[in-house]
């Protein structure tokens, strides 16, 4: 079982990016992903989650309206499309599987951590 997060990059201010987590080992869509990020120095926090049902477990308040998670069930590969991004957004971003379906926005919760993927948001 597997998770790679990749599409980060350096972007500017008011750009867009779109992250992909890519699935091996199992069929993503009979468990939850999580997207969550982490800035230099500071604990891992909750971005978005979507469910074996298709349904999202909310966004975090920070990008709430610019950020979008969506899934590719034949591409086995979840999406994290971000618009209007800024400085805040800047960060190692992660992918991971709920493998105990708690629905759950917790990062405890979560497993299956694939290498992060950077972004820059430069101002």
């Amino acid at each position: 079982v597997q998770l790679q997060a990749y599409g980060g990059g350096l972007v500017q201010a008011g750009g867009s990016l779109r992250l992909s987590c890519a699935a091996s080992g199992f069929t993503l869509d009979e468990y939850t992903i999580g997207w969550f990020r982490q800035a230099s120095g500071r604990e891992r926090d909750f971005v978005a989650a979507i469910t074996w049902s298709g349904s999202n477990l909310g966004y975090a308040d920070s990008v709430k309206g610019r950020f979008t998670i969506s899934r590719d069930n034949s591409e086995n590969t979840v999406y994290l499309q971000m618009d209007s991004l800024n400085a805040e957004d800047t960060a190692v971003y992660y992918c991971a599987m709920d493998p105990g379906y708690t629905r759950s926005r917790s990062p405890l919760h979560y497993n299956y951590w694939g290498h992060g993927t950077q972004v820059t948001v430069s101002s």
